[in-house]
């Protein structure tokens, strides 16, 4: 989540100070993405800083507006134009845990799948009595709502594949190890057999 941007999208709205930025963000993400009044006052210093957004004189209660620029318009224009990338989807957490899990002697890979599952589907009943019990909400929630209905599904799908894939395998879990340093190997030695790293993660890096 870029917070910059979303600063930037909220200023674009019209003036505003910190704490009016952090309760509009909250309100537009139903409170999805809690902001810390620390983060955005740091974010807003330096997007000054970058010319993106001027600070206002202070106003009669002490608080100090923030208004874009032209050129915050511009970047923000950027932003809207560009697809997110996907470059650092490979290292989910969810998803590293079950790349391991099924290299991991002992581990209950199919007990690890199920009890996931069960959080997920959980969690997506919640998001479904959430969007019936919110059917007039303001259009950005609903959004992000529909958003995370979409995610909860598609994982339980993900999940039901990766456990339907390994009960097909059916191989023990190999040692990472033993294929790239021989009994006689150096400690630290290199070898020449290790598993190219994927191209997505060597350009993110």
């Amino acid at each position: 989540m870029s917070v910059k941007h979303s600063l930037l999208a909220l200023l674009e709205r019209g003036p505003a100070y910190g704490y009016q930025l952090r309760t509009a963000f909250e309100s537009a993400t139903g409170n999805t993405w809690p902001l810390n009044i620390g983060q955005v006052y740091t974010t807003l210093n330096r997007l000054e800083r970058d010319l993106l957004v001027e600070a206002l004189p202070e106003n009669e209660s002490g608080q100090r507006p923030y208004r874009i620029t032209d050129a915050g318009r511009r970047q923000l224009a950027g932003w809207f134009a560009s697809p997110v990338q996907a470059a650092d989807r490979p290292r989910d957490e969810l998803t590293i845990k079950l790349a391991l899990a099924v290299t991991t002697p002992g581990v209950d890979v199919a007990d690890v799948i199920q009890r996931q599952r069960t959080a997920t589907l959980r969690l997506l009943q919640e998001y479904t009595r959430l969007k019936a019990a919110e059917d007039h909400a303001e259009l950005a929630w609903r959004l992000v709502l529909e958003s995370m209905i979409f995610r909860a599904e598609a994982e339980v799908r993900w999940l039901d594949h990766t456990e339907a894939v390994v009960a097909r395998t059916g191989l023990p879990a190999p040692s990472p190890f033993a294929e790239h340093v021989g009994p006689h190997a150096e400690p630290g030695a290199e070898t020449h057999a290790e598993r190219p790293e994927p191209e997505i993660l060597r350009e993110n890096r």
